[in-house]
């Protein structure tokens, strides 16, 4: 796994955090409050299966996978590359107001601790 964070010199500070292989357990992607903008997810390394992106409004530490309840799940079917883009409203993004974390596996809703068979790419573009 490489985790990767990027400063972005925009007007808006926003940052690009990338792990090239999301598996199940959390990342801590931001400590505090965080707006998201874009999640881009590459399951093309998972023909056959499908993969989910949990983020959670906690740290990273809070995070238990399994029984934790994700904040936002979003589903890749397998072989896909998906960008999720949040708009909320008139303005962009969508606030976690305490901290940002995420990690991948192969079952939605809260259960799930099985990591996709191969390597999941995700990015998050964020504040």
């Amino acid at each position: 796994m490489a985790i990767t964070q990027v400063g972005i010199g925009s007007p808006t500070n926003e940052f690009i955090f990338t792990d090239t292989a999301m598996g199940n357990t959390a990342d801590a992607i931001k400590a505090s409050s965080a707006k998201v903008y874009s999640v881009i997810v590459d399951n093309s390394a998972n023909g056959g299966a499908a993969s989910y992106v949990k983020l959670f409004n906690l740290a990273a530490g809070s995070v238990t996978p399994g029984t934790t309840s994700p904040d936002e799940i979003i589903y890749v079917p397998g072989g896909a590359v998906l960008t999720h883009n949040f708009f909320t409203s008139a303005n962009p993004g969508k606030t976690f107001g305490t901290a940002l974390s995420a990690f991948c596996v192969t079952t939605g809703g809260t259960a799930g601790v099985t990591a996709p068979a191969s390597s999941v790419i995700v990015s998050v573009n964020y504040v």
